[in-house]
């Protein structure tokens, strides 16, 4: 909101410093502070410190810009002749400050692989992230409440639900976001910059709660189910966001080692059921899931099952580094009575089912964590431009180019095989995603998960105790910190991940070089 139209010379702002009177200037903007004063956070006094005075340095070395919005109702006007030289961005704008976009969106650089398709999804993402998304972000990831079904509803009329499963026949028909991209031409790159966008709240907790189960179980539905008719219903239920959906793989017993699942589906007598009885534990988006597709073991082997909340199941929420309003939960099946029709694929070969979507798991998650490391990479060049430490401001300091430069090499060389290996995606059919893409995607998110450890560690140093609190200038970094090893864990562990690049690649080691 633009300050009131009158003017002031900045003499007439230092006569008011007396408490029945108290002015100051922040970037060109006056503001009357003289009922603030007792209400002001940090104490009166350092308010009466800059009464009267151009204030824009002391506010900028406390305070984040978004601050002002806040009290924009203290605003009386402007200095006489001058303009604000701090950008106040509006939704959808790219950030002008370096590396913080990738560079496929900054002036004079070109890119082989977005279309003018990807440029208005992206501005068209980054508006609704900015308008609908962020503000549930802050208040969940801040009360653990989950996400309400009115954002759900949003989601799902704008498409949004459907995108997130990345491209397929499932999209064809659905209006994304007022038609900023089509169904049909929806590929991976619009699915890279839709996962990015909206990781850009920096509520990590919140970010998982927003429907992360669905983006990871649905498709076992939309791939393995056999009746199309209680396939569609399903389908339709969750892209709706009537119903909630969950992948639940993981327990107490078995992580990345999926083989060793102890939950058990055994047939009734008459074969027209499973009875299910074991436990789940960090399933994420559990505790307020409708439904659960669930890996268990029938005799030797592995199979998938579609299981309704009902008799015999039972949720219960799990404490974790981030916000409850992710939904983490441990699951009991007690006895639970499942029907044969609900099997994914096929019995006893339910490790198809599982493995199937890995590939797309981990490069959604190697999208959201190196967007929130960019983020970071912003935030860090931001704050060393403002911060005035010894008389010089943060920046003008080797060591911190040396942070930065560390950072930002980091986020670009990733930022690049990710694209790279996006293009892979788009070229090739799904038989030879799965049989080349593992084990390069498993190195891909091993590689970026180890850069956000660097960044989380360097950014905390460049931000001192501001990084290591939870409000004020310093609350992505803290945040970021608390939050960035979920990445490296869930969806296969990092050194699980190395490992499958290593061994893929010695599988197609030439004799001939031995």
């Amino acid at each position: 909101m633009a300050p009131p139209a009158k003017t002031f010379t900045r003499e007439e702002v230092r006569n008011h410093t007396s408490d029945d009177s108290l002015w100051c200037i922040i970037d060109s903007t006056v503001y009357d502070l003289t009922e603030f004063v007792d209400a002001h956070p940090g104490g009166e006094s350092v308010l009466k410190q800059i009464a009267g005075q151009d204030a824009t340095s002391a506010f900028y070395n406390l305070h984040r810009h978004e601050v002002l919005s806040r009290y924009a109702d203290l605003a009386i006007g402007t200095v006489q002749g001058e303009k604000p030289e701090v950008i106040t961005p509006q939704p959808g704008d790219l950030s002008p400050v370096p590396y913080a976009e990738p560079l496929w969106l900054t002036p004079h650089f070109k890119s082989p692989y977005f279309k003018e398709s990807h440029h208005k999804l992206r501005h068209a993402v980054r508006v609704f992230t900015e308008e609908v998304i962020k503000p549930e972000a802050l208040e969940c990831e801040a009360t653990g409440r989950y996400i309400s079904q009115e954002v759900i509803d949003k989601m799902s009329q704008a498409g949004i639900l459907h995108m997130r499963l990345g491209p397929g026949k499932h999209l064809h028909g659905v209006n994304m976001l007022n038609g900023a991209v089509k169904g049909e031409e929806f590929d991976y790159f619009h699915d890279l910059v839709a996962c990015q966008e909206m990781c850009r709240p920096m509520m990590r907790g919140f970010q998982d709660g927003n429907m992360a189960g669905m983006t990871i179980g649905l498709t076992a539905v939309l791939n393995f189910a056999k009746d199309q008719a209680w396939k569609t219903k399903i389908a339709n239920e969750v892209f709706s966001g009537k119903k909630k959906l969950c992948l639940a793989i993981t327990e107490a017993f078995a992580g990345s080692d999926v083989a060793g699942l102890r939950t058990t589906a055994e047939k009734t007598p008459d074969g027209k059921h499973y009875i299910v009885n074991g436990t789940k534990k960090w399933i994420t988006n559990g505790v307020f899931c409708d439904y659960f597709v669930v890996g268990v073991r029938t005799g030797k082997a592995l199979s998938v099952l579609l299981i309704e909340r009902g008799p015999g199941v039972e949720t219960k929420p799990i404490k974790t580094s981030y916000s409850p309003a992710a939904g983490t939960a441990y699951i009991t099946f007690d006895n639970v009575k499942v029907p044969v029709e609900n099997l994914l694929g096929e019995e006893n070969k339910g490790i198809h089912v599982i493995l199937s979507n890995f590939n797309h798991e981990r490069w959604v998650m190697a999208c959201g964590s190196l967007a929130a490391q960019r983020f970071i990479v912003e935030e860090c060049l931001k704050w060393s431009n403002q911060r005035i430490v010894f008389g010089k401001r943060l920046i003008d300091q080797p060591v911190i180019r040396q942070k930065l430069a560390k950072m930002i090499a980091l986020v670009e060389s990733n930022q690049a095989w990710l694209e790279t290996i996006t293009y892979q995606m788009c070229n090739m059919p799904y038989k030879q995603q799965a049989q080349h893409l593992a084990g390069p995607i498993g190195l891909l998110k091993m590689s970026i998960t180890r850069g956000a450890h660097e960044i989380a560690d360097e950014s905390v140093q460049i931000w001192g105790g501001r990084g290591l609190t939870q409000s004020g200038m310093g609350k992505y970094i803290e945040h970021f910190n608390r939050t960035y090893k979920f990445d490296a864990i869930l969806g296969g562990a990092e050194e699980i991940l190395g490992d499958l690049g290593v061994r893929q690649a010695v599988k197609n080691f030439p004799k001939a070089m031995l």
